[in-house]
């Protein structure tokens, strides 16, 4: 039969994690028990009170039907709040605020809604690779913008300015541009002066900035939002999300945040791809939107600890990580190839570290540690990688 699939199918490949975890299946499916320290899902669970609503909510009658596009208005008034405590910015809940089904879906809604099939879009490299996998099926013409460690891992303006002089970008044509901090993987923080120049280059070139922001909170002294900028909403979206924040991947609760304009566009794609979610997550979502200050130290000193040890591994294996990263993963630097070294350690030590190629060319000589692992599994991990070690596994020998 002659049956081939759309052309977008052909541009875009199967999710690394997605390939990678079938084959740690099936080495665990023989004995191999291996340690999983590369997927970024917290292991611990959301508050007690959160599961409380989502259980009492869940036995009544008349929470299973169909729910509003735009989320129920406990929910949005809840995230609308959370901004204004912890980030102090002010977001109308009734047309600044939309819930989603997790941020991931979000990154495709706005896609879809700004793109057509030539059109530009800036993507960090590195970055996370469903900025191009998305931009690719929307028929985006992408160009990368390089993240550097000599430059903290921040966008350097000028470069993309003189790159666009060069017909190396076309910023004429460029409608987004990707963009997050804490990064993902660099673990590099943001700041009001790097949002600041964000929003001024997107102002500069009629480009919508989309900050992607799920790990503020995690090791983060201070959570920071784009839209603190004055007139960041005239020009910028924000996705955010419960995956990190409230322990809650699983649940895929997150949200966009924008001028009532941009909302609208988003929601038009939205309302046609999927319907509101399960009305007791949402009142859960509450319940998590709403935790204190303790509800955050409790789970960055726990991270804290997992942090001392992902560094323990990172010396081990030869690869130089700054201290100063926040988020909830450990980015290092090794001599050789990351790729080699990342399945050395998983085939000789049964430990899972990813590789930081998936993120761009940038992240070729980069490893990354996700700290959603318990102390001790971590621990066994620096033993295992120790009493396998014959000799240096950053030469490549």
């Amino acid at each position: 039969m002659n049956i081939n699939p759309a052309n977008r199918v052909n541009s875009v490949q199967e999710y690394y994690f997605s390939v990678k975890l079938k084959e740690i299946a099936q080495m665990n499916a023989r004995g191999e028990n291996v340690i999983n320290l590369g997927i970024g899902s917290p292991d611990m669970p959301p508050a007690p009170e959160v599961i409380a609503a989502l259980s009492e909510n869940a036995a009544l009658p008349s929470s299973h039907g169909y729910q509003p596009y735009v989320g129920i208005v406990e929910l949005r008034e809840a995230f609308a709040s959370w901004y204004r405590r912890w980030y102090g910015v002010e977001l109308d809940p009734s047309n600044e605020i939309l819930p989603l089904i997790g941020s991931k879906e979000g990154v495709m809604h706005i896609s879809l809604a700004f793109l057509n099939e030539g059109d530009g879009v800036l993507i960090p490299n590195p970055g996370y690779p469903t900025y191009s996998s998305v931009a690719k099926l929307a028929g985006a013409q992408i160009y990368t913008y390089s993240l550097d460690e000599n430059h903290g891992w921040w966008p350097d303006f000028q470069g993309i300015e003189e790159a666009h002089v060069k017909g190396e970008i076309d910023l004429d044509r460029t409608k987004l541009m990707w963009c997050n901090y804490p990064n993902m993987p660099t673990g590099a923080n943001g700041s009001l002066e790097l949002f600041e120049k964000l929003v001024a280059f997107g102002r500069k070139h009629d480009i919508v900035i989309c900050h992607d922001n799920p790990y503020s909170f995690i090791l983060n002294e201070k959570p920071l939002s784009i839209l603190q900028v004055d007139g960041a909403k005239d020009i910028c979206i924000e996705l955010n999300s419960l995956s990190k924040s409230s322990n809650m991947p699983g649940w895929r609760i997150g949200m966009v945040a924008a001028n009532s304009t941009f909302l609208e566009w988003i929601l038009r794609v939205k309302s046609n791809m999927d319907s509101g979610m399960f009305r007791p997550m949402q009142l859960a979502a509450v319940e998590a939107l709403n935790a204190p200050k303790s509800w955050y130290e409790g789970m960055n000193s726990v991270y804290a600890g997992r942090r001392s040890l992902a560094f323990e591994i990172m010396e081990e294996i030869g690869a130089d990580a700054r201290r100063d990263q926040v988020g909830l993963f450990l980015w290092g630097k090794v001599d050789g190839s990351a790729k080699d070294l990342c399945d050395r350690i998983l085939y000789e030590a049964k430990v899972f570290i990813t590789p930081g190629f998936i993120f761009g060319t940038n992240g070729e000589n980069y490893v990354r540690i996700s700290l959603c692992c318990p102390e001790e599994k971590l621990a066994e991990s620096l033993e295992r990688i120790k009493n396998v070690k014959t000799d240096n596994y950053d030469n490549g020998d």
